[in-house]
C-alpha cells in the first residue's frame, strides 16, 4: 500500500505532458494573465514567442506546445491580442485561430470562423514550410463540417509539410467519425491506409487505438447487455489486433520519442485495463508515471479516480 501511497501523490493532469519548458510556461501564463494589462500582454507573447522559436523545425514539438497553449489560453484575451499586435507573426496568428475553435467547442457554439480561417491562410503565406496553419485550419474544418473534397484538400496540405503529424491524423479521424461527417466504412479505410505505412513509433501511432477506444464508448453508451460485456471488444477483432500490435513494444524505455507520447501511453493502459489485461497494463502505468490525460479517462468520471482505481487493479488486482 506504501507504493501505491507514493504513486498517488505523484498523479496529476499535466496537458505539458513531460515537456518541462512548456509547464514552466503555462505556470507563469497562470501568474501573469491575473493583471490583464498591455504589458502582461506583451510579456506573455515574448514568452511564448520565446518558446515556439527554439525548435524550428520539429513541427512534433511545435504542433504539441500550440495545442496545449490554445487550449490553455481558450477563455482569455491573449491569442487575440497577440494576433492583433503581430499581425505578421504567423505563430500569433495560428493560436489564435487555434484558440477560436478551442473555445467554441468548449461552448459548443457554432457561429463565424472567418476571421480564423483568414487567420491560418495568412499564416500560410508567412511560413509556408509550416504545418501548424494547416492543422489549425483542419481543426477549424472538422467544427464547421465542411464538405469532404475541401477537408482532403486542407489534410493534404498538412501531409505535404509533416507527413505522420499527431493532431491531424487524430482531428481526421473525428471528422470522419458517422457522429460527425463520415462513416464506421471511411474510419476502418482511414485506419488500415495508415497502418499499412506507418513507422512503428511515429507521432500519429495512437490512431488506431484512438479508434478503437470510440468505438469501445460507442458500445458503453449503447447501454443494456452490449455495455454489460464490453470488455470483450478488446478480446477479438481489429481491437486485439490493435492491442497486440503496440502492448510490447510502446512500454519499453525510449520508443516513443514524440511530443504526445505519454498522451499515447495513457490510451493503452486505459485499453488494457478496459480488457481486463492487468499484468500487462503494470509496465504501461509504470511508464506513465503518474501523468494523466483527461480523455479517456474522464468516460468513466473524474479521470484522476478513474485513473488511481484502473493503476490500483493493474497492480494488486482489486
Amino acid at each position: 500500500m506504501g507504493f501505491l501511497s507514493s504513486r498517488r501523490n505523484r498523479v496529476r493532469i499535466a496537458p505539458e505532458l513531460d515537456d518541462q519548458e512548456l509547464g514552466r510556461l503555462l505556470k507563469s501564463l497562470r501568474a501573469t494573465t491575473r493583471t490583464g494589462t498591455i504589458a502582461t500582454t506583451d510579456l506573455c507573447a515574448a514568452q511564448m514567442s520565446r518558446l515556439l522559436d527554439q525548435e524550428p523545425g520539429d513541427w512534433d514539438r511545435r504542433t504539441h506546445r500550440i495545442s496545449v497553449l490554445a487550449d490553455f489560453l481558450a477563455a482569455s484575451h491573449l491569442p487575440r491580442s497577440w494576433a492583433a499586435r503581430e499581425p505578421g507573426n504567423p505563430d500569433a496568428l495560428v493560436l489564435h485561430a487555434w484558440s477560436e475553435v478551442a473555445q467554441a467547442r468548449a461552448e459548443d457554439r457554432r457561429g463565424d470562423m472567418a476571421d480564423a480561417v483568414d487567420g491560418c491562410l495568412r499564416a500560410a503565406e508567412l511560413a509556408p514550410d509550416d504545418p501548424a496553419p494547416w492543422v489549425a485550419l483542419l481543426r477549424v474544418a472538422r467544427w464547421e463540417r465542411w464538405r469532404q473534397p475541401q477537408v482532403f484538400g486542407v489534410w493534404n496540405e498538412v501531409l505535404a509539410r509533416d507527413r505522420w503529424n499527431r493532431e491531424a491524423y487524430l482531428t481526421m479521424l473525428a471528422y470522419l467519425a458517422p457522429e460527425e461527417s463520415g462513416s464506421r466504412l471511411q474510419v476502418l479505410d482511414f485506419v488500415d491506409a495508415l497502418g499499412a505505412r506507418m513507422p512503428a513509433n511515429a507521432p500519429c501511432v495512437g490512431t488506431e487505438l484512438t479508434a478503437q477506444i470510440l468505438q469501445y464508448h460507442a458500445i458503453l453508451d449503447r447501454g443494456g447487455y452490449e455495455a454489460l460485456v464490453a470488455r470483450n471488444h478488446w478480446s477479438q477483432g481489429t481491437a486485439a489486433h490493435a492491442l497486440e500490435r503496440v502492448m510490447h513494444t510502446w512500454g519499453q524505455p525510449g520508443f516513443l520519442r514524440h511530443a504526445k507520447a505519454l498522451a499515447d501511453l495513457n490510451l493503452l493502459a486505459y485499453a488494457l485495463v478496459a480488457g481486463d489485461r492487468r499484468a500487462e497494463a503494470r509496465t504501461v502505468f509504470e511508464a506513465v508515471g503518474g501523468v494523466v490525460t483527461a480523455w479517456p479517462w474522464q468516460k468513466g468520471g473524474d479521470p484522476l479516480t478513474e485513473f488511481e482505481q484502473a493503476q490500483r487493479r493493474a497492480f494488486i488486482g482489486a
